[in-house]
């Protein structure tokens, strides 16, 4: 503290963001994308269709294909359609005695484990043959679990991430004392003050949504990072734990017993909509179909409620008669509830989710500026010496390849998703890779030669991946812009043109990076102008010389 309160603060920020920045940049990219998983999961499975019909209409096809592809099933699960996502999605647990046991040497087929999965058009009730892909989903888990990591330490490792950026955010408030006037000022052009005046408006552009996602993420795991008090209140059975603060209805063990025919599914949920007076139903699980004991859960759909917790209530399938309705929460619980929430955000309309996108996206401005920041005041120090140090250049390779390599990498994803053949064996796991070997190839290119011209020549090729993924789709597919906007289907309309804006504004950043030129420090500028001093000089006695 010999320097100050504010100095050390000073430091503090700088190296809580500089040692993490370059992960936090990959988690918020993630996490921001993520915000339109639905969306991206659907531009990913074109073949899924485009139906509107009402939920008890969908139920009663769900359970109308369910009991032809699974009637020995144990229990169904049905999320049912809605706005953002058209399609049906279903999944059934098999009796022990039908699993199949897996070949040898090879993994277990998909349809002869113990869960069955299914993706159903809601409008015929057929199912759907569509690509296998993570869509959406993969930048959800990848944002928390890393891929490639066991998940547990890949959580560890977001959480360490995360709580360095908290310290970031508040010692960058301590730090800059005029933050608000700062927020109002940008000096184009001006080297070194620039990158700081970009980095704190980009910071406090967004401030209260970078506080509140950074400490809700946190919030989402607090289980995992602090076990302690579940483990001393509930040191044999922690899912006692979790069964009773989240208020959630017991499993159902019993055995099915006896043959009985259960009420419509229409009227179950219409039973269900009514206890909520009018809310609606996001799906169900049938446990025991067609037994005399078999009971539903039905599940509110979120809608405008803050809180992650939604209700469920369960009924006797075959009476009809309302068995139990899952108790309220604690106001501990509600509060945890509402800190998730906001974090995934699934209340927001469209207005307010793109609001928390672009929000997320200065998020990832302010991390890049950050990073960059560092190597622009530290270049001026190498230079007095007449080398780059290693330091400067592992931060100027980490910095070319995740900030100019990431986007190569998620427009690469996007390529896998189009390019690869449609039967490939555990694709999506192909598509995975795809993204992590274009990151992979961008970071080794940026170690190379980690030169201002990779820059350049990485967010060229960003743009053009980005910019070219509507052309790929046209190619591929009949969901391309030509036929969506025609139709109006703006979900996937709205996918190929955000790819245009982000392949413009990479190629407007390539452009500038190529033009750039670092300012002058003012020892350079002193020194140039004595060199242009003493030239003029030379230059008037050689002509005082020759008038002579």
């Amino acid at each position: 503290m010999k320097n100050g309160f504010r100095q050390s603060m000073a430091w503090l920020h700088t190296w809580t963001g500089l040692l993490v920045g370059w992960l936090l940049l990959l988690i918020f990219m993630a996490g921001t994308a993520s915000y339109y998983r639905e969306e991206i999961s659907r531009w990913m499975r074109p073949e899924l269709p485009r139906s509107a019909v009402g939920s008890e209409v969908a139920a009663t096809r769900a359970i109308t294909f369910l009991q032809h592809k699974a009637p020995q099933a144990e229990s169904w699960n049905v999320t049912l359609p809605d706005p953002r996502n058209p399609a049906m999605r279903m999944f059934w647990r098999n009796p022990e005695s039908m699993v199949k046991p897996p070949v040898e040497g090879q993994k277990r087929r998909r349809g002869g484990g113990r869960f069955g999965d299914a993706t159903v058009d809601p409008g015929t009730g057929e199912e759907v043959a569509a690509r296998e892909t993570r869509g959406g989903d993969f930048f959800y888990r990848l944002h928390f679990d890393l891929h490639y990591i066991p998940v547990l330490w890949a959580r560890y490792l977001v959480g360490f991430c995360a709580m360095f950026m908290l310290v970031a955010i508040i010692t960058g408030v301590i730090t800059h004392k005029k933050i608000f006037k700062d927020f109002f000022t940008f000096r184009k052009d001006k080297g070194l003050r620039s990158w700081l005046d970009f980095h704190n408006v980009s910071a406090v552009m967004a401030l209260p949504y970078h506080a509140m996602i950074t400490y809700t993420g946190i919030v989402t795991l607090m289980f995992m990072y602090l076990p302690w008090g579940v483990n001393v209140a509930y040191p044999k059975d922690e899912d006692a734990f979790f069964s009773e603060a989240f208020a959630r209805l017991a499993d159902i063990e019993t055995p099915a017993e006896g043959k009985a025919t259960a009420l419509p599914i229409q009227q179950l949920l219409d039973g269900a909509r009514a206890e909520w007076k009018g809310a609606q139903v996001s799906g169900f699980t049938l446990y025991h179909p067609g037994a005399a004991n078999a009971v539903i859960d039905v599940y509110q759909r979120d809608g405008k409620r803050l809180s992650v917790d939604t209700p469920s209530l369960r009924y006797d399938a075959v009476s009809g008669a309302l068995l139990e309705a899952s108790p309220l929460s604690g106001g501990a619980t509600q509060t945890r509830g509402v800190m998730y929430g906001l974090h995934l955000a699934r209340f927001a309309d469209w207005g307010l989710r793109a609001l928390f996108f672009v929000s997320g996206l200065i998020g990832c401005l302010m991390v890049a500026s950050g990073v960059v920041l560092w190597a622009v005041k530290e270049r001026p120090k190498h230079a007095k010496s007449g080398r780059i140090g290693f330091g400067l250049r592992l931060v100027d390779a980490l910095n070319i390849g995740a900030v100019a390599g990431l986007p190569i990498a998620f427009a690469a994803y996007f390529w896998g998703n189009r390019l690869l053949p449609l039967q490939m064996a555990e694709r999506s796991d192909a598509e995975a890779n795809v993204f992590f070997y274009a990151w992979g190839a961008a970071l080794l290119a940026a170690f190379i030669w980690p030169k201002r011209l990779m820059w350049a020549w990485q967010l060229y090729l960003g743009a053009a991946l980005f910019a070219l993924i509507p052309v790929v789709n046209a190619f591929t597919t009949h969901a391309h812009l030509g036929v969506t906007l025609r139709s109006g289907d703006w979900v996937l309309a709205g996918v190929d043109l955000t790819m245009l804006a982000f392949g413009a504004m990479l190629a407007y950043c390539g452009l500038r990076m190529q033009r750039w030129q670092p300012a002058l420090s003012a020892a350079e500028k002193k020194k140039r102008q004595a060199a242009a001093a003493a030239a003029a000089k030379a230059q008037d006695t050689a002509g005082a010389e020759v008038g002579a």
